[in-house]
């Protein structure tokens, strides 16, 4: 019905292709009815070279550019790893990198920007920063916001909105942190990224989940879909092991609440996309990161089928909430074709 409210779905391009090549990659997000992608992870040549999207040169962006257009796809956002280091230069037993504030903001954020320049797109996915492993994320709240703030006026200054995606292990871990850390930070173009499965991999119910997304809900920009199965076996430590997340699943049969949150964005929808829309966005994203053949720290796998079952999924809960979504039909391609 076309006074429904409609989302704009999009998906991780390299979690649909067995190989990182954006032939793959593209060829089964296009088949699946898709018109947006978040590149990430890729191969451009088929040469077996893969390079995230952020260390691309001139030219290799063109011909990102132009396969990209070939296959009638549009960049959501960067799936940029912005924010995944330490906030402190402090030793604790992780593994995360610390680099100085402003190396950072000339390095890893500009390139981001740069990507984002070269491939039209308007949003950049990012991150809350490590705090010291094994310490309360709530002190850290200010100091994380002082070191996003610089990198959001940075994404302002070209016209781009920076979303905060919630994650484990990092200060924004849930939703009430993500919103102190937005609250903090005082831009308009920095919204929030909710992502069910971030939240109930530490062992949150759909309830409880539902709640956190609640508790994000007026800095709210886009969700990514992913959900997870609770391991009631797992003894919970408050720290997730990323490398062992086995339990994705579809986001209809997951522990997330995909249901119950997708019925309170319906409500909020029209709100949200007038927000998005006055930033600059095309509207409102629901970004497919399933990782139903498992998923790390920096990315995730679903492979063409696995796609193909989220994203089925997906439509199955969005049609039972009653929100509406496009995937295309013949009508787009015969405009493609110029009929």
């Amino acid at each position: 019905m076309a006074d429904r409210p409609t989302v704009l779905l999009s998906a991780f391009a390299d979690e649909a292709a067995n190989s990182k090549s954006i032939v793959e990659q593209f060829a089964a997000l296009a088949a699946l009815g898709l018109s947006y992608y978040s590149p990430r992870f890729l191969d451009l040549d088929g040469s077996g070279r893969v390079q995230h999207v952020t260390e691309l040169t001139k030219d290799q962006f063109k011909t990102l550019s132009d396969r990209q257009r070939e296959y009638g796809l549009s960049v959501c956002s960067i799936g940029s790893r912005i924010g995944k280091v330490k906030l402190l230069d402090v030793a604790d037993a992780s593994h995360n990198a610390y680099v100085a504030p402003k190396k950072y903001l000339d390095t890893v954020v500009a390139d981001t920007i740069k990507s984002a320049n070269a491939l039209g797109a308007k949003m950049i996915r990012g991150f809350s920063f490590y705090h010291p492993l094994g310490t309360d994320p709530w002190p850290h709240v200010q100091a994380a916001a002082d070191r996003l703030g610089p990198i959001v006026e940075a994404c302002a200054k070209h016209g781009l909105i920076f979303g905060l995606e919630v994650e484990a292990n990092l200060i924004g871990q849930n939703g009430k942190l993500l919103a102190a850390l937005a609250k903090a930070v005082k831009k308009p173009n920095l919204v929030c990224i909710f992502d069910g499965a971030n939240i109930s991999c530490q062992n949150i119910n759909a309830i409880d989940c539902c709640a956190e997304y609640e508790a994000m809900r007026d800095v709210f920009g886009w969700m990514h879909i992913k959900d997870y199965r609770i391991d009631k076996s797992l003894k919970w430590t408050g720290v997730v092991d990323e490398e062992r997340l086995k339990n994705f699943v579809p986001a209809d049969v997951g522990d997330s609440g995909h249901e119950l949150i997708l019925r309170d964005l319906k409500d909020h929808l029209p709100k949200i996309h007038k927000r998005m829309v006055k930033l600059g966005a095309p509207g409102v994203f629901l970004e497919l990161e399933p990782h139903l053949k498992g998923g790390g720290q920096f990315g995730g796998f679903s492979g063409p089928d696995g796609m193909g079952v989220a994203v089925r999924s997906l439509c199955r809960v969005l049609d039972y909430v009653g929100i509406d979504y496009h995937l295309r039909d013949f009508g787009d391609i015969r405009t493609a074709r110029g009929f």
